[in-house]
């Protein structure tokens, strides 16, 4: 299992999100994005300290039009909660951990 994120792309998206045994939180970022690089450190922290509950992957949003398009991504950081292919929470723009781990636990049991 792993603990940290794992960068894919759309042909990988299927296998590693909604066929994944865990829930996945989806993180869109891209390198242009000020805020995705404050969002980083706190994706990367929460990759590892819910490596037992959750996958954690990252999609950088300009190679990977398809998937973006699917989950109505708008801007960036965006966050996806996906679980057996449903989508348990969407959330947009830069948030505190605080407010983040709060999301996960609601969804994490």
């Amino acid at each position: 299992m792993s603990k940290g994120v794992i960068a894919i792309t759309d042909a990988e998206f299927e296998t590693e999100v909604l066929q994944a045994n865990l829930p996945v939180l989806v993180y869109f970022w891209a390198s242009w994005c000020g805020p995705c690089q404050l969002m980083s450190p706190l994706i990367d922290s929460t990759a590892t300290t819910y490596s037992d509950r959750l996958k954690v992957i990252k999609m950088e949003v300009d190679p990977n039009p398809v998937t973006v398009k699917q989950y109505q991504v708008k801007g960036v950081p965006a966050l996806r909660l996906i679980q057996k292919g449903k989508e348990l929470v969407s959330a947009e723009g830069v948030m505190p951990k605080e407010k983040l781990l709060s999301l996960l636990e609601t969804h994490l049991n």
